[in-house]
């Protein structure tokens, strides 16, 4: 049994994952997705953490070849529909309000369209990453400007906007990181002076974070809501004291900062139950 992660590029949790699957024994090596149907074969895993494209209008090039390595007989994690349900913000929203789990109330709109809900709003895209093109528009006025404004971008002209309901911040957030039905990281993400938005790439910081049980309860819920083997869930805090699920991340960035207890690269691939497939592999090698 080999171990494949497959992405866009060796990014440094990328490579840390790869670095904790081989600290467990397993053969362990980075494809980049036009070369992983030459390369996998039957018997083998593959990570996909196929991320949103740059353009902001679809996943990265490769998330059709997922369903073609399952067929090889390769066991895909992260596969294809995980991966489009986390990115997709559309589908994210109607598989978590199908599941009953807590989630912004979201809008799809198109050109010439201001949605039903009433502002203050959120509007982003329906493929969206790293805080890009996302805008808080507290009245009528203001979501026209904004849409006029995006109107001509490629990822709108192709989907359209998503526009959802502001939660009223609270200056962070919590990241949960769920691997295999378990939570295994977690970090709080603080908003800089001035920013609503937590991400880190507009100037936030993380903070160290032991999640409640009642978030945990949550991030796996909506873990499982979309299939997800590996994903990051974002949580942000409710005025009655509970969370709502802000966004779901098929290619999650973390680092060492985000574990709990152990060190997170080294649980996942316990947590991913591959250590085990290779405990069970291995007589058939001796």
């Amino acid at each position: 049994m080999r171990f494949f992660l497959v992405a866009r590029a060796l990014t440094p949790t990328n490579a840390g994952l790869l670095a904790a699957f081989r600290r467990a024994g397993i053969d362990s090596r980075f494809l980049q997705p036009a070369a992983a149907l030459r390369r996998v074969l039957p018997g083998d895993v593959v990570l996909a953490r196929l991320d949103v494209a740059p353009s902001l209008d679809r996943v990265d090039e490769g998330l059709r070849d997922l369903d073609g390595l399952a067929s090889l007989g390769a066991r895909v994690l992260n596969g294809r529909r995980a991966l489009l349900a986390a990115h997709d913000k559309l589908l994210t929203a109607t598989l978590l309000q199908r599941a009953a789990i807590a989630h912004p109330r979201t809008d799809h709109i198109a050109d010439g369209d201001i949605g039903a809900l009433d502002p203050p709003v959120v509007v982003k895209p329906r493929f969206g990453s790293w805080g890009r093109d996302v805008a808080r528009c507290a009245d009528a006025a203001s979501l026209t400007r904004h849409l006029a404004a995006v109107r001509r971008r490629s990822w709108f002209q192709r989907h359209g906007a998503l526009v959802q309901e502001v939660i009223p911040p609270s200056g962070y957030d919590l990241r949960l990181i769920v691997a295999g039905g378990e939570v295994v990281g977690a970090i709080q993400r603080v908003a800089a002076p001035g920013e609503w938005r937590t991400n880190i790439a507009l100037g936030g910081h993380r903070q160290p974070a032991i999640p409640p049980p009642e978030a945990c309860e949550l991030a796996l819920a909506a873990a499982a809501a979309i299939g997800g083997d590996l994903v990051g869930v974002d949580l942000l805090p409710t005025a009655d004291g509970g969370w709502t699920v802000l966004e779901i991340n098929g290619a999650v960035d973390f680092t060492s900062e985000y574990s709990l207890g152990g060190d997170i690269f080294d649980e996942i691939p316990r947590a991913l139950g591959v250590a085990d497939e290779l405990a069970l592999a291995l007589p058939a090698f001796s």
